[in-house]
């Protein structure tokens, strides 16, 4: 494409000095009320645009619009098709009637009403820079000011790069023809607040690597703003969570796709991950602090303010995919700003989104420990006290599927499966992995929610009028054990040569093989299943989830997705990804995500479904709503590589 414009700014340590004791929140150098200046509150977002990947900064996924609503949504059609080059999880942004996204190397602009091309802008494969490619996950829109026109702004490989909105033709006065280089890959999407792009890392999962850190960027010279270190150096607050184990330590990054800004208090959540590697850390004793942390930092200089823990010293891959909505609820008569997070553990925590306290009450909770050599336990992990988590988090011998569950030959597969590994060791919540002798008999352990987790990147959707949290909670498991590295074997795919333990299994070693079986009970010549698969413990294995914020009340959860090679009597068990919902002003809530190829409207206040349409893929990707300049409603879904808009018929083009 073109140079890569380096920057010669150095990182810059945002952390602030003097740390409170508590690994679970630090409430430094909050922000006052009225200290707020009035230039940080945002502009009136348009019912009817959909700026970010989320919608708004605040990640609500919440359209104002109910033209669509519980009485006519049955008569919702398709009205236009856009087939994406290649396969991605990218949601559109509408301004003002204009749809833009990523489709494999290009950026599109289409008439959100049509469907019909704006302009499209490539970027040519280049083959000496594999990583050099458009990220896939979605754009950033930013509106300009007095002196610059709008422009869209998104990841191509370890760059940032702007498009002129109007036009799709590189800004020529950012960077070099539009592009800077910022270092580290990012697969994500950049949060715009103000004039400021914020980004995250995709750093591979080993212990020695580039660091995860998240950073920002000026939009208008490129200049790095600051970039936050989430692992500690040597005399900086909470590096003794990490005993000598801090040095070279990769991942811990913000992988997630974007990070929520609350635009009044000039502050930005960012959802840090797990330290590398996944299963085994025993060279770096500790909490691990900011790794499975919500971190909040003044969006525009990085400073830290505070941050929560969701996991310490996290052996379970259970890293931060998302960081939550923002809005506000009522507890106690009282109104409070609040962060809804929940994320793989399936565990929801609702914070005040200023001081980083829970508003619903946590309490830390002793965890089983397990017995790899050298390997550190943390004692205890956090718990919601008031909702249940969404997903499963613990099973027995008893919570096995039975013939009248599934079928007779899943069954049997799955009672094979479980004498084979040597049945399956859980204690519940946090159950580590045991340690495996190589060449003992199978001593397997099982982890639930596993290493997809139970809520995924599509995060939580919330409506900010009624205070309710939809989430796509799935039930997935992760089976093995942990044994000593043999020089020159690829255990996981996070394992590295400086790891001295790591995760496999009697049959697998990729990072989310489960306690899963052929609902034929058949594997081919190469021990691969005959067919589709289902869990081997009692289902259903995905619900759609309300979750009423005010209360931490669970108010109602249905089965999402059909398991559609089971008997036709017993399909409705769920089956999805890792996408989620969308809700609306029209009491509904929208969501893909399922394996079996379908989009679905549910009742916002019941959970009844209210409309269907069949995919020819699987829609795993978020779904968006917004208005075309003619006025008209759309409902829109990339599925699988092809991104529909949906309206009801008439009221319009």
């Amino acid at each position: 494409m073109r140079a890569a414009a380096r920057l010669g700014f150095p990182a810059i340590m945002a952390i602030a000095v003097g740390a409170c004791a508590s690994t679970q929140t630090a409430p430094l150098g909050v922000l006052p009320e009225a200290s707020v200046p009035a230039l940080a509150a945002a502009a009136v977002l348009p019912e009817g645009d959909w700026r970010t990947i989320n919608r708004d900064l605040a990640a609500t996924r919440y359209s104002p619009l109910n033209e669509i609503n519980r009485a006519n949504v049955a008569g919702l059609q398709q009205v236009w098709a856009y087939p994406m080059r290649g396969y991605n999880t990218a949601v559109p942004l509408v301004i003002d009637g204009v749809m833009y996204f990523p489709a494999g190397n290009r950026v599109i602009a289409l008439d959100a009403a049509s469907g019909q091309e704006i302009w499209t802008f490539e970027q040519p494969r280049d083959a000496d820079n594999p990583r050099n490619t458009i990220s896939g996950r979605g754009v950033g829109y930013w509106p300009g000011d007095a002196q610059h026109a709008p422009r869209i702004v998104v990841m191509i490989g370890s760059g940032l790069l702007q498009l002129d909105a109007a036009t799709g033709q590189p800004v020529q006065a950012f960077g070099e023809g539009g592009y800077i280089d910022v270092g580290v890959p990012y697969g994500g999407t950049p949060t715009i607040y103000d004039n400021v792009a914020i980004i995250g890392a995709a750093t591979m999962e080993n212990p020695i690597g580039p660091p995860g850190n998240p950073r920002a960027f000026d939009l208008l010279t490129g200049a790095k703003l600051w970039e936050f270190q989430t692992v500690p150096q040597e005399g900086q607050p909470y590096n003794e969570t990490w005993g000598n184990g801090w040095k070279g330590r990769s991942g811990a990054n913000m992988w997630a796709f974007m990070a929520p800004v609350d635009t009044q208090r000039g502050i930005a959540y960012l959802p840090i991950s797990s330290a590398a590697p996944n299963y085994w850390r025993g060279d770096a004793p500790g909490s691990n602090l900011f790794s499975n942390s919500l971190v909040a930092v003044d969006a525009k200089t990085g400073k830290y303010l505070w941050h929560f823990q969701t996991v310490h010293h996290d052996l379970w891959d259970a890293d931060m995919p998302s960081a939550g909505s923002l809005i506000n609820v009522t507890i106690d008569g009282e109104t409070k700003p609040i962060i809804a997070h929940v994320g793989k553990t399936s565990y929801f925590f609702e914070l005040n989104r200023v001081t980083g306290e829970p508003v619903l009450p946590v309490e830390e909770r002793p965890v089983p420990r397990g017995d790899v050599p050298g390997e550190y336990y943390h004692p205890t992990q956090p718990f919601p006290v008031k909702t249940p988590p969404l997903s499963r988090v613990s099973m027995t011998k008893a919570d096995m599927v039975t013939a009248q569950d599934t079928t007779a030959e899943h069954a049997a597969a799955c009672q094979a499966m479980w004498d084979k590994a040597g049945g399956f060791y859980n204690v519940g919540p946090f159950t580590p992995f045991l340690f495996q002798e190589r060449g003992a008999p199978p001593r397997s352990t099982i982890q639930l929610p596993g290493g997809i987790g139970g809520v995924n990147w599509g995060g939580p959707a919330a409506d900010p009028t009624t205070g309710m949290v939809y989430v796509n909670a799935h039930d997935t498991s992760l089976v093995g054990w942990v044994e000593k590295v043999e020089p020159g074997v690829q255990y996981s795919f996070d394992a590295t040569e400086t790891a001295e333990y790591d995760r496999a299994s009697v049959d697998g070693k990729g990072p989310f093989f489960s306690f899963s079986a052929p609902i034929s009970g058949k594997y081919d010549e190469k021990a691969r299943p005959v067919g589709p698969t289902a869990p081997c413990y009692k289902g259903p294995w995905a619900r759609l989830t309300a979750v009423d914020a005010n209360t931490g009340e669970i108010k109602w959860a249905v089965p999402l997705g059909l398991v559609e090679g089971l008997p036709e009597d017993r399909q409705l068990q769920g089956d999805t990804g890792s996408a989620g919902p969308t809700v609306t002003a029209g009491g509904l809530v929208f969501v893909g995500a399922t394996n079996d190829k379908r989009f679905r409207a549910f009742d916002a206040t019941t959970g009844k479904q209210l409309w269907e349409a069949r995919l020819d893929n699987s829609a795993n990707a978020n779904p968006m709503s917004y208005r075309a300049r003619s006025g008209k409603q759309y409902v829109a879904i990339n599925a699988g590589g092809t991104m529909i808009a949906y309206a009801l018929p008439g009221q319009g083009s």
